[in-house]
């Protein structure tokens, strides 16, 4: 895992710049890579490669978090409700409600949260 002193100059590494999602993360079997592109006060972006049947729990957030799937698709459940996220797709999870991400295959996210 990268420290967070390396994700900051790493995403500090991309402004400015042209980059394909797709390629800034590689996917690693039987785990969930992170990559921090902007850690700010007033909130994160993040992205992601689930490697397939990894997930993420059932948990909530005090704030609003966008979902974009970049590559593959995604189970994101939202309250208990089910709903597929494919590869160009975006979900918003709203604050405060409970949430959790599965990886029926390998799939890449871009994780936006915005505090409030």
């Amino acid at each position: 895992m990268v420290s967070e002193k390396e994700s900051q100059q790493a995403g500090g590494a991309l402004i400015g710049k042209v980059v394909n999602l797709a390629e800034l993360l590689e996917y690693q079997e039987g785990a969930i890579v992170s990559r921090t592109m902007i850690d700010k006060a007033k909130g994160t972006v993040t992205l992601f490669a689930f490697a397939e049947g990894q997930g993420l729990s059932e948990h909530t957030a005090p704030f609003d978090a966008m979902v974009c799937v970049v590559e593959g698709r995604a189970e994101i459940r939202i309250d208990g409700e089910a709903h597929e996220v494919k590869a160009g797709e975006m979900i918003v999870m709203p604050a405060d409600h409970p949430h959790s991400v599965t990886a029926p295959e390998q799939f890449k996210m871009l994780l936006v949260m915005v505090r409030s």
